[in-house]
C-alpha cells in the first residue's frame, strides 16, 4: 500500500529470552503493546549468539535446555506511531537497548492490498 511508503522510522528493541513483564514474556507483552498502538508491523527474531550489557557471552548450546539468548523486536512506522508505543514501551522494559533510525520504504506488498 502507498500509504506504508516512504520515509519512516525503524524501531530495534535488544532484550533477552527470559525477560517478562507482569509474567508474560516481554517480547509478547511488547508486541501485544505495538498492535494496542496501531504499528504497522513487528518482527521478532531469536539471535543465536549475542554480548549483552553486563559483558557475558550468551549463546545457544544444544546441551542446556533453559538458555538465556538475546531477542531483537523491530518495528516500521511513522515517528509519531514508534514514539507513542516508545512512551508505554518504557515502562515496560527492565533492561535493555532501544534503537530508532530512519528508513526509506521503497515496496510493501500483501496479497489483500495490491502491489506496491
Amino acid at each position: 500500500m502507498k500509504r506504508y511508503l516512504g520515509r519512516r522510522k525503524a524501531l530495534k528493541i535488544y532484550i533477552g529470552n527470559e525477560d517478562t513483564f507482569e509474567g508474560t514474556p516481554l517480547w509478547e507483552a511488547l508486541l501485544s503493546r505495538a498492535k494496542a498502538c496501531g504499528i504497522a508491523g513487528a518482527t521478532v527474531v531469536k539471535a543465536a549468539a549475542g554480548i549483552g550489557a553486563h559483558s557475558q557471552l550468551h549463546a545457544f548450546n544444544v546441551w542446556v535446555l533453559k538458555q538465556k539468548l538475546p531477542i531483537i523486536i523491530e518495528m516500521i512506522d511513522t515517528e509519531e506511531k514508534i514514539k507513542n508505543f516508545l512512551d508505554e514501551a518504557d515502562k515496560m522494559i527492565a533492561e535493555g537497548l532501544v534503537t530508532m533510525s530512519d528508513v526509506e520504504v521503497i515496496s510493501y506488498k500483501h496479497p489483500n492490498f495490491g502491489n506496491g
